[in-house]
């Protein structure tokens, strides 16, 4: 019996078993980069990238797709401790501010749909730029 985990917290998509679909994980940009006292939320993000690739090798001649999406600062319950320091973090991205979850929610809808039938492997920022400077 085959037995994985996504996120931590959730089953893997059947998709594996059946041999077809698409699996989008959550990753970070601190999986980046090195954040004083994020070592240990940036190193399992950072595997979370790693077994993104490793995924995709593996389940795509299955024909799972496998990627991920690497947020920026995001407006959330979880990201409501940081207060000014989100919106200081957000503005060193191009866009200068922080990211709406719909905004994330947009880039996942993209990778599990049709039109990305030939990514694969890839880990998505979607960060305002971030990434890019």
């Amino acid at each position: 019996m085959l037995s994985l985990r996504w996120n931590s917290s959730n089953p893997v998509s059947r998709s594996i078993l059946l041999r077809q679909g698409a699996i989008v994980k959550v990753s970070t940009m601190v999986a980046g980069f090195g954040m004083p006292g994020m070592a240990l939320y940036s190193s399992s993000k950072a595997a979370i990238n790693l077994l993104t690739k490793a995924w995709a090798a593996e389940f795509g001649p299955r024909g799972v797709r496998v990627n991920a999406v690497s947020p920026g600062p995001t407006r959330t319950e979880g990201t409501t401790p940081m207060g000014e320091g989100l919106d200081q973090l957000a503005s060193q991205a191009p866009t200068g501010r922080v990211g709406d979850p719909n905004e994330i929610a947009q880039a996942v809808a993209y990778l599990v749909g049709d039109g990305a039938s030939f990514v694969q492997g890839v880990v998505l920022p979607v960060d305002g730029g971030r990434a890019a400077v």
